[in-house]
């Protein structure tokens, strides 16, 4: 059982930027594979960010490359979202989530375990 505790989020100007905090428990967090999600009002929950269990594996979304960075602490069971260049599009609630793979993962139903989420919004 992995329980998922995401922070960081807030509002912030086009340009800025945020870390969101993604915090777990469970004994076993350094073998998932993590991963940010995200969701706009009225769109689908999309892919952001992944990193594998040994955090030498990385992918991203074409629409954050360059300006996101996922990190990991598997001594502090943390996940970290580092975005930088924010724009108005990247306003949304973003979630955290375990995939039991251990692996970089895109699709959602790869994911086992979910955090509640937390908001991001990015004025212009």
């Amino acid at each position: 059982q992995v329980q998922l505790v995401e922070s960081g989020g807030g509002s912030a100007q086009a340009g800025g930027s945020l870390r969101l905090s993604c915090a777990a428990s469970g004994r076993t967090f350094s073998t998932y594979g993590m991963g940010w999600f995200r969701q706009a009002p009225g769109k689908e929950r999309e892919f952001v960010a992944s990193i594998s269990w040994t955090a030498i594996f990385t992918y991203y979304a074409d629409s954050v490359k360059g300006r996101f960075t996922i990190s990991r602490g598997n001594a502090n069971n943390t996940v970290y979202l580092q975005m930088h260049s924010l724009k108005p599009e990247d306003t949304g609630v973003y979630y955290c989530a375990a995939s039991p793979t251990g692996r970089v993962q895109l699709n959602r139903w790869e994911y086992e375990y979910w955090g509640q989420g937390t908001q991001v919004t990015v004025s212009s």
